[in-house]
């Protein structure tokens, strides 16, 4: 088996500087998960992204060394990116759809932007776990669909 694989700085247009990610174009299907993993803790970077054409869109996962994760803003960016600059994408937005929902890269100017899915945070109670876990007691606490803050 023969995989494309690039690695891109992200939030730069500087070599050996930005944030680094592994971005693997897919043909059609996915990999095996235990392979996307392997590939990933190979790779040893934070993320590794993994993505398919489907549908005029594109599925986007990443992984990485250790698990699967739900969302990750830099690798989906230099996914775009292959896909601008190697993959002769001509689209002026590009849309992934990954576990966390619909994901948009557009260009501007030099740049690409992404919009990232809105999470409501709503307040809620300190409970005895979140008084205990910080050095400081928080003042208040809110949740949104997978975090406190």
């Amino acid at each position: 088996m023969k995989l494309k694989l690039y690695q891109v700085d992200a939030f730069t247009n500087r070599l050996f500087s930005g944030n680094p990610a592994a971005v693997c174009p897919l043909e059609g299907e996915w990999l095996d998960d235990a392979l996307m993993l392997s590939i990933a803790l190979e790779n040893n970077l934070s993320e590794t992204a993994f993505y398919i054409k489907k549908d005029g869109r594109y599925g986007i996962r990443w992984f990485t060394p250790a698990v699967e994760v739900d969302l990750c803003g830099h690798a989906t960016l230099a996914s775009a990116h292959v896909l601008y600059a190697h993959e002769g994408y001509r689209g002026k937005t590009i849309g992934f759809d990954s576990r966390s929902g619909p994901l948009t890269v557009g260009r501007e100017g030099d740049s690409l932007v992404m919009d990232f899915p809105a999470d409501n945070a709503e307040e809620v109670p300190l409970v005895d776990e979140l008084k205990s876990c910080f050095g400081a007691v928080p003042v208040e606490a809110y949740r949104g669909a997978s975090d406190y803050m």
